[in-house]
């Protein structure tokens, strides 16, 4: 039998300095406790020790020129996290704050969201501590090609599928690619994201977006409501809450809100327009993170250094980074009347905003299953790939929404209380759990 602080304090111990992965891993734990204690043979196959333990951690040294000649030195990273169901699958992270510890929980997380998909996928994560912004494109080109020279080691179609993340894009994914082909000399679909003459899959760049727009559709009509008229602040301005603002404003619904690190606008007539969804590509593609432009583009308001969980609305979308949305917001959510939080960032809410949310039964649906779209569109991808076929945009999308649906009823399944109350969080990670230790036990050790 396992009991939650023994187990957490050894896993710290032998994880130092690593919180972010710790309170990856502690969500989780904390959901599936009970079912592990229940089943004798996730003890003594001992599942918990193992699916918190990655399967490797390769850690690698990356030199590139920059354009005054002068050789700069970044580590790069590919934590493989979990194979149980299928090739290792997840992003590339180019950003400063890019450290082991953070690629161990994105892996961790990746595992039981691509389980949710019922796709053929294991979990991972990797990237290198590399920004792209303020570089050029021949810097970002010659960086690319020397962290491609390492990780290409690594992986493969079978194997190891990486797709982008934050600072990696069309452009980079681009680059990476045709360095793996110059080394391998082949093409394969050993990544995704790719461009749509040479691989890639239409809807990609929307579907996480697209996907937690249609996962909080499944929560709202699971009670009888639907998307028409609601309220809804999203955080972010990049791919992500792209993505999301088209799909609200097509479901009906009116974003007042999108953020950067420089503050937040208030749109009162809504992010609804093709004009302002294409504004937004374009705060994107210049490479700097501030999102004023858009206040003084479209003449509505602008607050600086804050973050829009204060105004007041029905659901709140945070679609930025990981732990974004503290305790003191998730208070001032709930008195300002919000019904509905729906985690688009991984792990994009604090773990005691969490409990708060949870504690006053605001349905809180996780990363792991409502940012899924994203992942499942990659996995489509490979399909797509595998079989030298090229599917429409209707199709995808097809598959996108269905494969969200699936992943709600799931979380419904495993998550529902016998007061009716969805905690989403549980349910995820219940579901996840179990697909994963049944394989992991079945395979053996």
């Amino acid at each position: 039998m396992y009991e939650i602080e023994s187990f957490m304090a050894d896993l710290q111990r032998r994880n130092p300095a690593q919180e972010e992965f710790i309170q990856a891993v502690r969500e989780v734990v904390e959901s599936v406790i009970d079912v592990v204690n229940d089943n004798p043979q996730y003890i003594g196959n001992r599942i918990l020790e193992r699916i918190t333990e990655p399967d490797r951690v390769i850690s690698f040294k990356v030199e590139w020129e920059d354009d005054e000649g002068q050789i700069q030195v970044n580590k790069g990273y590919r934590v493989q996290f979990n194979n149980a169901l299928g090739p290792y699958k997840g992003g590339l992270r180019f950003h400063s704050s890019v450290t082991l510890g953070s690629l161990k929980f994105l892996g961790f997380e990746q595992t039981f969201k691509n389980s949710l998909t019922s796709l053929p996928m294991g979990g991972g994560k990797g990237g290198s501590d590399f920004s792209p912004r303020g570089r050029s494109d021949a810097e970002i080109l010659r960086f690319c090609r020397s962290f491609m020279t390492e990780l290409c080691k690594y992986i493969g179609p079978d194997t190891d599928v990486p797709a982008g993340d934050i600072g990696v894009g069309g452009r980079e994914i681009g680059y990476l690619y045709g360095q793996y082909k110059r080394i391998k000399g082949e093409n394969t679909g050993v990544l995704t994201g790719k461009g749509l003459g040479w691989g890639g899959s239409l809807v990609r760049p929307e579907a996480t977006g697209f996907g937690t727009m249609y996962f909080a559709n499944e929560m709202l009509s699971h009670v009888g409501d639907s998307m028409a008229g609601k309220r809804i602040a999203v955080s972010g301005f990049g791919n992500v809450a792209w993505g999301a603002v088209m799909k609200a404003t097509e479901l009906g619904a009116k974003v007042v809100t999108i953020s950067g690190p420089d503050g937040y606008i208030i749109d009162e007539e809504g992010v609804s327009t093709p004009e302002k969804h294409a504004f937004m590509l374009q705060l994107r593609a210049s490479n700097n993170d501030v999102v004023k432009p858009y206040a003084d583009r479209f003449k509505c308001q602008f607050v600086p250094g804050r973050k829009p969980w204060e105004v007041p609305v029905d659901m709140a979308f945070p679609c930025a980074i990981q732990n974004e949305l503290g305790l003191e917001d998730a208070k001032t959510l709930v008195s300002n009347g919000c019904k509905y939080v729906v985690e688009t960032s991984n792990m994009g809410v604090c773990a005691d905003a969490a409990s708060y949310l949870i504690e006053h039964e605001v349905p809180l649906a996780p990363g792991k299953a409502a940012n899924a779209g994203g992942v499942a569109v990659s996995g489509l991808e490979m399909s797509q790939n595998a079989q030298h076929l090229y599917w429409t945009s209707a199709e995808v999308d097809s598959r996108l929404r269905h494969i969200m649906s699936q992943i709600h009823a799931a979380c419904v399944k495993e998550g529902t209380g016998d007061d009716g109350y969805i905690n989403y969080v549980k349910g995820a990670n219940i579901a996840g759990f179990r697909k994963v230790a049944d394989a992991m036990c079945q395979q053996g050790y």
